[in-house]
């Protein structure tokens, strides 16, 4: 699937990795600008106080931090848009950049002076201001300016060509969810989608103002309720150059290249439509875009489109993409077994069966619950290294794994085990919408761990089990009546990171006087570093 995207996505003169690169780099500075405007702020901390402790906060912030010209936005609602808050904020000034931070319910809004952002800064704590109906908190930011991917000076010296970086990508994204999502606030040529941080793909609209209206309009929405979400920032490259049409490229202005035979490829997302069932629970709708009519074109402007003809619903025969079934291979031949298997594909969705084949050593059948499921897994599981060795990931032409040719491991397990009742799926309960699908990092989240558990546990644990250990941990503050502990682990490489979640994740911790162990639980985080 890389390896589409990539010839895909050649830039002109051949610069197609110059796409990635770039991708890479801007997701960089943005962590480095989120950790630095974001970090000491303890935002999570006081996301939990009450909206009065929220208000004295920002006054003592805004004193402390000397003023610049970029705010630090807190306590946004889920369902906010950088439209809302340009037309929240506006009235104090010219506003030069936003930079959204969905996840955190958070943005940097920087002005073109310091005296707008003193203004909103002042009449936030003094009066209250509220975005998308709902109050939020502002103090001044500790930089004097949004780092801007491009470089741009000018504000209004934006580019045609929108990044986004969708977290949490619970489902499939392809030219047509996108198409479908952008193409009512503007006209689409191109659009790319490369896998290679995550889920991210370039946009190419008709004009920069289109570009602008699109990124006010989507930039912290989410494609699906609840996940999905948007991060938008404007691109380096201002042309895509697309060689094929696909699920991870097209050029929508190449008529020739748009007829696609009956039956092949998914039926075109509708955007107030529902999405894939993902197999647990009961289907959802799209996010519709903000009611504000500026943002999007009118239903004449539409229809005025290219019309595609309908295409037909894939059938379980017509194609193996639908598939429940992944297979890895060049699994390490005595360091990796259905349980260890198990520990990494349940970060992508449920399992239902782990087989390893006899005839074809280091490889394995991997059965969850559906094909999206399956496809998060490609996704972020193809090409990491684990023991050594490089995973290859693919969707399996099996439609389902039968224990058959049952075999001892070199470890004295069994090469068959069955998952589909076990309680450490973290799909198919009350708590799965809070799952957050990300990729292989070096900082790994637990809890569920005893709350007895210390830093010198945690280190005893990984050398018992040979595997790297973390060079900084971090503990979160617990609720007085909490039963359990959580926190960070940062690791030297994302590598070790990867090793040993795969051989810690739901290790049973034992405790004196407690009847029931402890099953520790291990995902990737959000976080860049501690």
């Amino acid at each position: 699937m890389e390896d589409r995207a990539d010839r895909g996505a050649e830039g002109e003169g051949g610069r197609g990795v110059g796409y990635h690169q770039a991708a890479k780099r801007l997701r960089r500075e943005e962590e480095e600008e989120e950790l630095e405007d974001a970090g000491g702020e303890s935002a999570r901390s006081r996301g939990r106080e009450s909206r009065r402790t929220g208000v004295k906060d920002a006054v003592e912030q805004s004193h402390r931090i000397p003023p610049s010209p970029v705010v630090h936005v807190r306590g946004l609602c889920d369902a906010v848009v950088e439209a809302d808050l340009v037309e929240a904020l506006e009235k104090f000034g010219n506003i030069c950049y936003v930079m959204m931070m969905p996840f955190k319910r958070q943005a940097l809004v920087e002005f073109g002076g310091v005296e707008s952002a003193e203004r909103c800064v002042s009449v936030g704590s003094r009066e209250g201001v509220s975005v998308a109906e709902q109050r939020a908190f502002f103090n001044f930011s500790t930089s004097q300016r949004i780092t801007r991917p491009t470089n741009a000076d000018d504000p209004t010296s934006g580019n045609k060509v929108l990044l986004l970086s969708i977290q949490n990508p619970l489902y499939p994204i392809t030219t047509d969810v996108l198409y479908t999502v952008c193409n009512p606030v503007g006209n689409v040529l191109r659009i790319v989608i490369f896998k290679r941080n995550g889920v991210q793909a370039m946009v190419e609209f008709d004009s920069v103002e289109v570009a602008q209206k699109a990124k006010l309009a989507l930039n912290g929405a989410d494609i699906y309720a609840g996940c999905c979400t948007l991060k938008i920032e404007y691109a380096r490259p201002n042309r895509l150059n697309v060689v094929r049409n696909d699920n991870s490229s097209w050029d929508y202005t190449k008529h020739f290249l748009l007829q696609r035979e009956q039956g092949k490829g998914r039926q075109r997302q509708a955007i107030l439509g529902e999405h894939p069932s993902n197999g647990y629970g009961q289907h959802r709708p799209l996010l519709p875009l903000p009611s504000n009519s500026r943002y999007r074109r009118s239903c004449e402007e539409v229809q005025d489109l290219i019309s595609y003809p309908l295409l037909l619903p894939k059938t379980s025969s017509s194609s193996s993409a639908s598939s429940s079934v992944a297979m890895v291979s060049s699994l390490h031949p005595s360091k990796m077994n259905c349980g260890r298997v198990f520990n990494l594909f349940c970060l992508y969705g449920n399992v239902e069966k782990v087989k390893f084949m006899k005839s074809v050593p280091g490889t394995a059948l991997v059965e969850m619950g559906d094909e999206y499921a399956v496809d998060r897994a490609v996704t972020h599981l193809n090409a990491i290294k684990v023991f050594g060795k490089k995973l290859s990931v693919c969707v399996s032409k099996q439609q389902a794994v039968i224990p058959s040719q049952v075999f001892e491991l070199s470890d004295g397990s069994s090469s068959y085990q069955d998952f589909s009742q076990t309680r450490n799926n973290r799909f198919s309960s009350r708590q799965s919408s809070r799952n957050i699908i990300q990729p292989p990092a070096a900082v790994l989240h637990f809890y569920n761990a005893p709350p007895t558990f210390s830093q010198q546990h945690l280190h005893k644990l990984c050398d018992e089990h040979s595997v790297p250990t973390f060079i900084k941990f971090k503990v979160f503050d617990a609720k007085p009546s909490s039963k359990t502990l959580s926190g960070l682990l940062e690791f030297e490489s994302k590598t070790e990171a990867v090793e040993t979640l795969t051989v810690l994740n739901h290790h049973q911790i034992r405790i004196p006087n407690s009847s029931n162990p402890f099953t520790l639980k291990l995902c990737f985080s959000t976080s860049s570093h501690l």
